[in-house]
């Protein structure tokens, strides 16, 4: 077994190596000398990126395991013939994803992903963009790259393996040994699996883009590529621009100007599942939320606001990006998608403002760490930021221990410096395990702990310096389905708070337009004074222009469409139609479909 292993292990590092050497290739190509990128650059994007490299190898490895585990039962099994076509297979197949990214970079300005494929129909319009001697000189590249390639693992390959005479003894060893493999494939044993976000590790996009493994980002975004425009595909395009147009005006002056300055610094925090069911005026559970409720009376209280989708990765995107969720699939998985995006942080980066976000969690999860950095937060807080002994949360770092750390932060900074911060808390989360024990029910009192954790918070802030000049804006990432007797995914576990507050709000006020969550970017840009056109799903809904109060939301594979005439809510699967209170309505259902409809054409598009 000494000799399959150690085979194994060569062949797996072989394969790591290529893909680490060709990092530094890929920045020199792309004019990193020319960027002045520094030598110990290259080194951070070799180290960040080897863990997507590995996992990519390990994919690679599993053939050659497979065939070791047969040659088990053999007593003379001849390795190298049997995987000198795979080896030719993989060594072309790699080496033009390499080349291919290398070369294909400077005109796209992000890496080889599966809408390359959407040009293969037409290679003379895109040969049309480079001489001949490009493509040649790259073939052969390719050529020879394949070759020595193929060579090199032929030749660590075993000629031939014996046989083993302890054969189930060496096959249950082997299947330990893939379990090993798997472990490398899936990145670890953390909640987060291999994406290609866990190896951003700045805000340079270069630096990023060059750690990225170009096989991993091809293969991770075939697997999430659709034709997405032509998804529902309800209305031809006519009937769907005439339902759609004017829903979401991306215009117009304030009605209401709700704060005392246009460039305060500013606090969102994204309240992991902090639904409308957990805050008793808008008809949630009595005695969850105090603090909330008592801070609601302080600031401005948005109370039929809505929430756009059903899980945090969405939820994130809905609130930072002010876009639709989806029914089917998560944006922010979806590098290619979420890097087209506008969002708050980068807009206010234009403004001068500095931005970070802290999250007490693995911020791998779902490519979060990608969209976030893609999103111009320049610095990111997460669950490694934390000792061991504070990560007590199954998910990481409960709430108390996270807004000490912010408060701290906060207290720090200069009162006269311009700064965004976002912070997604976590403890109301499921297993819902606190250190905190004031109601009897597991899951109210997880929601009340993070209440009271926020309470302590913003009493405290008020008496720093900073609370002048801050807005602080407290919004859900979801709703949450309580009590669980209830139907899921009604308009009623879906309804959220949202709350404004701090020293740059003017005064306290109640705000009750029906709205959505995705209407705070453009509702607090607008505030701001910032130009927020290209948020095409998001309204500011203090502006003029904002006319037709309506909520729309989705959950998996349903959405709802919520006016002043009443609720509809329809699940894709069946087609069928589970909410139409008080009435049916035909035009809110065309709208919701026009919405659904429209929300896959722009994604599509992007």
């Amino acid at each position: 077994m000494k000799k399959r292993t150690a085979y194994l292990a060569a062949f797996f590092a072989a394969v790591l190596g290529y893909f680490l050497i060709q990092k530094p290739l890929f920045m020199l190509y792309n004019g990193s000398v020319a960027k002045g990128v520094p030598l110990a650059d290259y080194g951070r994007v070799m180290l960040h990126g080897f863990t997507l490299d590995a996992a990519t190898a390990g994919y690679l490895t599993v053939v050659p395991w497979l065939a070791i585990l047969a040659s088990i039962w053999f007593k003379r099994f001849p390795l190298r013939a049997v995987l000198a076509g795979y080896y030719a297979v993989i060594a072309l197949l790699v080496t033009i994803i390499f080349i291919g990214d290398m070369s294909i970079y400077p005109f796209w300005g992000f890496k080889l992903d599966a809408s390359v494929f959407l040009y293969l129909d037409s290679p003379k319009n895109v040969l049309a963009s480079v001489s001949a001697g490009f493509v040649i000189f790259r073939l052969l590249c390719v050529l020879v790259l394949s070759i020595l390639a193929a060579w090199g693992l032929y030749r660590l390959t075993p000629a031939v393996l014996a046989g083993t005479k302890r054969r189930v003894a060496g096959s249950v060893g082997w299947i330990l040994l893939g379990g090993l493999l798997f472990i490398v494939i899936r990145g670890g044993v953390t909640e987060s699996t291999s994406n290609i976000g866990q190896v951003y590790f700045c805000n340079d996009e270069f630096l990023n883009h060059s750690a990225v493994n170009p096989a991993f980002s091809l293969i991770a975004s075939a697997s999430k590529t659709e034709d997405y425009a032509k998804e529902f595909d309800f209305f031809d395009e006519a009937k769907r621009r005439s339902l759609f147009n004017g829903l979401y005006p991306t215009g117009g002056k304030n009605v209401v100007e709700l704060l005392n300055t246009k460039r305060p610094n500013i606090l969102i925090i994204l309240m992991e599942g902090y639904g409308g069911v957990f805050v008793e005026p808008l008809g949630g559970e009595p005695g969850v939320s105090p603090n909330m409720e008592r801070l609601a009376k302080e600031g401005v209280f948005f109370t039929n606001c809505y929430a756009n989708s059903f899980r945090t990765d969405r939820g994130t995107v809905c609130t930072f990006s002010g876009y639709q969720g989806f029914p089917t699939l998560s944006v922010m998985k979806i590098p290619a998608k979420s890097r087209t995006l506008p969002s708050i942080a980068g807009k206010l980066v234009k403004e001068g403002y500095a931005t970070d976000f802290l999250y007490g969690g693995d911020i791998n999860f779902t490519n979060m760490k990608s969209y976030l950095l893609g999103s111009g937060y320049q610095r990111l807080t997460a669950d490694v930021d934390f000792s061991m002994s504070e990560r007590k949360n199954p998910w990481g770092v409960n709430d108390d221990i996270t807004f000490e750390y912010l408060y701290n932060e906060i207290k720090k900074r200069p009162a006269d410096g311009l700064w965004h911060t976002a912070f997604l808390t976590l403890s109301s989360h499921e297993p819902f395990d606190v250190p905190y024990h004031r109601l009897d029910d597991k899951i109210l009192n997880a929601f009340a702990f993070t209440d009271d954790c926020l309470g302590k918070f913003i009493d405290r802030l008020k008496q720093l310096p900073q609370w002048k000049n801050l807005l602080v804006i407290c919004l859900p990432d979801h709703g949450f389905h309580y009590p669980l007797d209830e139907p899921n995914n009604s308009p009623r576990v879906h309804h959220v708070p949202m709350i404004w507050l701090g020293g740059a709000v003017k005064q306290p006020m109640v705000v009750d337009k029906l709205m959505n969550q995705t209407d705070m970017a453009a509702t607090l840009l607008g505030q701001l004074g910032i130009d927020h056109s290209e948020f095409n799903f998001s309204r500011n809904v203090l502006g003029e222009e904002y006319v037709y109060p309506f909520a729309y939301y989705t959950y998996n594979n349903g959405f709802a469409f919520c006016d002043s005439t009443g609720v509809t809510q329809v699940d894709n699967n069946s087609g069928k139609t589970l909410v139409d209170s008080p009435a049916p309505n035909s035009r809110r259902m065309d709208l919701g479909k026009a919405i659904l409809q429209s929300s896959y054409d722009d994604l599509g598009n992007r």
